[in-house]
């Protein structure tokens, strides 16, 4: 076996950074926050257009300015959420905002006013027939100034005199603002044109399109937590169980990720902790108080036994969460770490919000959900598309792994932030036994 020379390994390393900035990163400048590895991603632009098509049907364009990796979606619950500054989630007037913004982008001047930019807002919302808040109050100017701000991080937006951020002064503040055209013409990645409405497009987006099961899993793969079998399709559970050592060592080398594979499902892990924009554990109040509530609905929802069908076991992908288990446990953790742990004032105050923010985070992580019909079932598949396994091919039957009805379920990668309990036994020298709780980290 021949072992691969210094120029093969440094060229697999380069390839590797830049393919993982962009899966992070779908939109690159030249003068950006990234600028010192766009040359990277120039240098091989080729090489890694040809494996994104081929690995997860995504597009690149590389340009002597900018990159840009065009993703698809997931299908509805399934997408990457935009956020304030403060990490407030986009509300749907802060999306239609940014949406307006770039269709009145595309053909502005290259420079023009900040309140110039606001009128022709206000007019392209109302010729499209969209309500938004009245953006001449205060919360409707921080709304669009939200969507503004985000223009400006991706490069589209360039303060050249002034901040957007004016618009919001009680006495209308101005500002001198550069367009770029062509970053704002990249910006949108789903087939506008095709889609009768949000909803349609959001399923053709989420349409893998000829690579089927093969490039749906995959993506699922790369741009989620964890993946649940049921929440696939029989043959994409088929695909993905024939296929799953082969596809870790295909991740390991383009993107440089672990694969962890589980009866309930199989997940993709960073080692350098870069490619995800969700941490548990974490910093903030949210984060802990969220570590602690997981770790105690796992202590008393742990199922029995589980296992594989395979080997004669049950699979339990989700145990339903008892009403009011949630609000009980919260307010025990509120007691106990409220005050010394110095959590945010505002939710000691405030427990329903809490409450909210810690579900919500979760929920992203993929360790709760709420009950829902899932993609096993038939729920937002494209029209035409392949569901069923080849014929003759037996899958993992996944009917009944988590519970229906109203409410929410612990789901099976919680178990990783259980209490360990480590017993260690007496010795000859010290007589006690010693045992200790861990999380694993």
């Amino acid at each position: 076996m021949t072992l691969p020379s210094t120029h093969d390994v440094a060229l697999a390393a380069e390839r590797r950074s830049a393919a993982r900035l962009l899966l992070a990163h779908p939109l690159v400048t030249a003068d950006g926050p990234h600028a010192d590895l766009f040359p990277l991603i120039r240098r091989h632009a080729d090489w890694l257009g040809k494996r994104f098509q081929q690995v997860l049907g995504y597009r690149l364009l590389v340009d002597s300015s900018y990159a840009r990796l065009f993703k698809t979606g997931l299908g509805a619950g399934a997408g990457h959420r935009l956020e304030r500054s403060t990490g407030t989630p986009f509300t749907p007037h802060t999306y239609a905002c940014l949406a307006l913004a770039l269709s009145v982008l595309v053909t502005a001047p290259e420079q023009l006013l900040l309140s110039q930019l606001a009128a022709d807002i206000r007019a392209a919302a109302a010729d499209a027939e969209i309500e938004l808040e009245e953006t001449g109050r205060a919360a409707g100017k921080r709304t669009l100034v939200a969507a503004l701000r985000l223009l400006v991080e991706w490069g589209v937006l360039i303060e050249t005199e002034g901040h957007v951020a004016a618009l919001a002064q009680d006495a209308g503040g101005e500002a001198l603002i550069t367009v770029d055209r062509e970053l704002a013409r990249v910006v949108v990645a789903g087939p506008l044109a095709q889609a009768h409405d949000g909803a349609d497009l959001v399923r053709r987006a989420a349409d893998p399109g000829f690579g089927g099961p093969r490039t749906y899993v995959r993506r699922m793969l790369v741009e989620t937590p964890v993946v649940y079998l049921d929440e696939l399709t029989d043959a994409e559970r088929d695909w993905l169980r024939t296929r799953q050592r082969r596809e870790a060592q295909a991740f390991s080398e383009l993107l440089g990720l672990e694969m962890e594979i589980r009866a309930e499902g199989v997940a993709l892990a960073d080692p350098e902790d870069e490619l995800t924009d969700l941490h548990l554990p974490g910093t903030g109040t949210v984060a802990q108080a969220a570590l602690l509530l997981v770790e105690r609905l796992v202590e008393r929802l742990r199922p029995q036994e589980p296992g594989h069908p395979a080997t004669g076991g049950t699979l339990v992908i989700g145990v339903a969460v008892p009403d009011g288990l949630v609000d009980e446990l919260l307010a025990g953790l509120v007691a106990e770490y409220g005050q010394r742990s110095n959590w945010q004032r505002g939710y000691l105050e405030e427990i329903p919000a809490l409450r909210e923010a810690v579900l919500d985070l979760l929920a992203r992580m993929r360790l709760l959900a709420r009950t829902r019909r899932l993609r096993a079932e038939g729920e937002g598949l494209p029209e035409g598309y392949v569901e069923e396994a080849p014929e003759g091919r037996t899958v993992t039957d996944v009917r009944g792994a988590r519970p229906g009805g109203d409410g929410w379920v612990l789901l099976a990668a919680a178990a990783r932030y259980a209490t360990h309990v480590t017993v260690r036994p007496a010795t000859a020298v010290g007589k006690s036994t010693d045992v200790q709780e861990e999380l694993p980290l």
